[in-house]
C-alpha cells in the first residue's frame, strides 16, 4: 500500500466523533462553543444549515460507533439497524418533525458549556412574531437593518444577565460566543445577521400563517380571522401597527421567501399597505387584515362567495 492509499484508509477509518469522547468511560465530554461549531460544520457537508439525509446516516453512525473502545468498520451496522436506529433518534430529538436535524435539535443530543447552551432558548420560544420584531429593533441600535457583531454580543451578554449566568463568563468567553453564533446563523457569511438569520437564532413558537387554513384547504371563518387579529394587535387598540404590523409582514414574508432582510420588509409592506388601500398611518384594520387573509387562502371575499 503506497502512502497515498494509506493516507485515505485512515481517513476513512476515522471517527471524527472519536475525539470527544471520555477514553475510559467512552461518555462524551462538554464541548465548547467552537468543538460543537466543529461537530456542525463537519456533518453540515453542504452549509444548509441541517444534518440531512447522507449526513444524517453519517453522523449516526460516527455517533453510535464512537461509544466503542476501537474503531468498527462501517459494515458493522446494517442498512436494517441504521433505519431504526434512525427512527429512535429522530423520535426523541427532531423536534419540529422535519426529518433533519437542525443546530438546535444538535444542541439538546451533544453535552456542551451550559452557559453556551443558554444562548439558544430552548425553553423559551418567542411568543409571536411581535415580540421578535421588538427585540430586533431594540438590538439593531444603529438602524443599518442588520445585528452586526457588536450588537449581537450585547443582545448574547442580555440573554445570560436574564439567565443571572453573566457573572460565569469573562469578556473572552463572550466574544466567541458571539464569534460562534455569527459561524453558525450568518448562512451568506456577510459577518452580520440578517432579518431571516436572526429568525433562526431567535425562533418563534409558530408562524400561525403556516397553518392549512390559509393555504386554501378550508374556508376562512370569522373566528380564525379574529385569533389572527388578536395575535399580532397585542396592545388590543383595535388595528395592527409598528413593531405589530412588522411581526405580521415578517410572517407573511416567510411565507414566500426564505432569505429576507430589513429592505424586503420595508418594501414588502409599501406593496401590502398599497393593495389594501394605502393606510398613510401605517396601519392595518380588522377589514384590511379580513381582506389580506383571503387573498392569502385565494378565497372570495363573503359577500361574494
Amino acid at each position: 500500500m503506497d502512502l497515498q492509499q494509506q493516507k485515505v484508509h485512515i481517513e476513512k477509518a476515522q471517527n471524527f466523533m472519536r475525539q470527544y469522547r471520555d477514553p475510559e468511560s467512552r461518555e462524551l465530554k462538554k464541548l465548547s462553543a467552537n468543538q460543537f461549531m466543529d461537530v456542525w460544520s463537519h456533518y453540515d457537508r453542504d452549509g444548509n444549515g441541517y444534518i440531512e439525509g447522507t449526513e444524517l446516516d453519517g453522523f449516526l453512525k460516527e455517533f453510535v460507533s464512537s461509544a466503542n473502545a476501537t474503531d468498527l468498520g462501517p459494515e458493522s451496522l446494517t442498512d436494517e439497524m441504521l433505519v431504526e436506529l434512525k427512527s429512535c433518534f429522530m423520535e426523541a430529538y427532531d423536534d419540529n418533525q422535519d426529518g433533519k436535524i437542525d443546530i438546535r435539535e444538535l444542541a439538546q443530543l451533544l453535552p456542551m458549556e451550559e452557559n453556551f447552551l443558554l444562548l439558544f432558548r430552548f425553553d423559551n420560544p418567542l411568543e409571536s412574531s411581535v415580540e421578535f420584531m421588538k427585540i430586533w429593533r431594540e438590538y439593531d441600535s444603529d438602524n443599518s437593518g442588520y445585528i452586526e457583531a457588536d450588537e449581537l454580543k450585547n443582545f448574547l451578554r442580555d440573554l445570560l444577565k436574564e439567565a443571572k449566568k453573566i457573572n460565569d463568563v469573562s469578556e473572552d468567553k463572550l466574544i466567541e460566543y458571539t464569534d460562534t453564533m455569527l459561524r453558525v446563523f450568518d448562512a451568506n457569511k456577510d459577518g452580520r445577521l440578517q432579518l431571516s438569520e436572526m429568525a433562526k437564532l431567535l425562533p418563534v413558537k409558530e408562524n400561525f400563517l403556516c397553518r392549512q387554513v390559509f393555504k386554501g384547504a378550508a374556508r376562512l371563518t370569522k373566528d380564525d380571522i379574529e385569533k389572527v387579529f388578536s395575535l399580532y394587535d397585542r396592545d388590543n387598540n383595535g388595528s395592527i401597527e409598528n413593531e405589530e404590523l412588522r411581526g405580521f409582514l415578517k410572517d407573511l414574508l416567510e411565507l414566500v421567501k426564505k432569505d429576507y432582510d430589513a429592505q424586503d420588509l420595508i418594501e414588502f409592506e409599501e406593496t401590502i399597505l398599497r393593495g389594501v388601500g394605502y393606510d398613510k398611518e401605517g396601519k392595518i384594520s380588522r377589514k384590511e387584515l379580513t381582506m389580506i387573509l383571503l387573498a392569502l387562502a385565494k378565497q372570495p371575499p363573503e359577500d361574494e362567495q
